[in-house]
Formats: C-alpha cells, structure tokens, sequence
C-alpha cells in the first residue's frame, strides 16, 4: 500500500470524524444547557478540537489498511463496530462515574458507534 493510497483514504475519513465530533459536541452542548442561557462560540472551531479526530481518523486508516491488505474485505463492518465500542467504552466509564442523564449518555454512545460504522464505510470505499 502506497502512502499516497493511504493519504487519499485518510482525508474523508478525518473529515468525517471533524465534522460528526462538531456535531455530537454541539448536540451535546445544546442538551446539556438551560433554554434561556446564550449560545455564546457555538460557531468557534479550536484547533485543539481537530487534532484529536485527526489523529483517531488517522490509527483507524492505518488498522483499515491492514485489514484491507491483509485479512480480507469481508465482515469490516463488525471490525468497525467493535473499534467503536472500544472508543466508546471511556464514555460509559465516565458516565458511571459523573451519573449524568442516561438518555444523553445513550445518545453520545450511539454517535460513537455511528462514527466509527460511517469511517469503516468510507475505508472500505477508498481501501477495499
């Protein structure tokens, strides 16, 4: 596998993980605050916001390729899901330990999840 190849599956998928973290920390926020209080820097977007997702988008691209190039294409989807559970394990221990609303964290989880299918999908178009 060429580094060109894996710069070119990197890309969307660290542009689908910027965008779905902007979107659940937004969805987060919006649940997790009173009506009346103002959205102050709901449209700033930190730099420190970007290089996680970037830097997750880039280790799953590199366990994409090996899986692509070495074990198969099939099944990638449950690779993925699995990836996501373990991503999204910190969020259960953190709720256990901070108890916050069981809906939001229920939410936040399946937007992992959902995260990581949807970065699957879009490794296994530009990988596969």
């Amino acid at each position: 596998m060429t580094l060109t190849r894996l710069v070119l599956a990197w890309i969307p998928t660290a542009l689908w993980f910027a965008i779905a973290t902007r979107v659940t920390t937004l969805l987060g926020a919006a649940l997790a605050k009173p009506a009346s209080q103002p959205d102050v820097g709901a449209g700033v977007v930190e730099l420190a916001m970007i290089k996680g997702p970037m830097i997750e988008a880039a280790l799953l691209t590199l366990l994409a390729a090996l899986w692509f190039d070495s074990l198969g294409s099939g099944g990638w989807w449950l690779l993925f899901l699995l990836a996501g559970a373990v991503a999204t394990l910190p969020t259960w221990r953190r709720a256990h330990a901070e108890r916050p609303p069981r809906g939001a964290v229920l939410i936040g989880a399946c937007a992992d999840l959902a995260r990581y299918v949807v970065a699957g999908a879009i490794l296994a178009w530009r990988l596969g």
